[in-house]
């Protein structure tokens, strides 16, 4: 693809470095256009167009709908799907290296990689010493798209395991909203209820939706 400086985008990448590019530049270059003609640049800006101009939004679709949305063909779309997973995973590797929970900011930036894209919801259990370091993080629970079940019995049988005095919980509302409703609520409290009788405190229960998150503890509720 030729630029408005005469030169295409692998030149550009070459002499200025990729982080010269646009937006809807990177795109071309994901969808293996980086020397062809200007008609590949009007496909990347389509797409950018179809989904409001966010990246968020793109990486967010599967194949299917990078398809429908924008008239990509399978390669393209295999190709932009597959860029958006390596991010996420880079994402959540990063987000693992975090030792000590200092707020409710620090589990969103942990799991909202790999729970905002998701089309069913998840619950997750952080395991933490009594001054916040984490001793053990993992999946307790996976169901559809409207919800999934806790059992608030195997959580605490877990701390207890780790010798875990204390616990946070998180999962994801694949709706796009993040406040609680009222089985989020329920299960709330019946694991802080069972955390208590053996000293176990529930530090927070976080909800993360696209774009947002709530802390139970945050807003007082706990």
């Amino acid at each position: 693809m030729q630029m408005g400086d005469g030169l295409t985008l692998r030149e550009r990448i070459t002499a200025r470095g990729i982080e010269s590019l646009s937006d809807a530049d990177l795109l071309a270059v994901v969808m293996g256009e980086e020397s062809a003609s200007v008609v590949s640049s009007t496909a990347a800006e389509q797409l950018l167009e179809a989904f409001g101009g966010s990246l968020t939004a793109i990486s967010n679709e599967d194949i299917a709908r990078l398809r429908m949305s924008a008239g990509l063909g399978l390669r393209r779309a295999e190709r932009i799907a597959a860029a958006a997973e390596l991010g996420r995973r880079v994402n959540a590797q990063q987000s693992e290296q975090v030792q000590t929970i200092e707020s409710s900011d620090d589990i969103r930036r942990m799991f909202a990689p790999r729970m905002e894209g998701l089309q069913h919801e998840e619950c997750w259990a952080i395991f933490l010493t009594a001054s916040n370091r984490i001793i053990d993080s993992r999946r307790i629970s996976q169901g559809g798209v409207s919800g999934t079940v806790v059992d608030h019995r195997l959580v605490v049988k877990r701390a207890l395991e780790l010798l875990a005095p204390q616990i946070i919980v998180v999962h994801n509302h694949p709706s796009g909203s993040a406040q609680p409703s009222g089985n989020d609520d329920m299960v709330t409290e019946r694991l802080r209820e069972a955390a208590a009788l053996f000293d176990i405190r529930l530090l927070d229960h976080i909800i993360i939706a696209r774009g947002s998150h709530f802390s139970y503890a945050a807003a007082g509720r706990l």
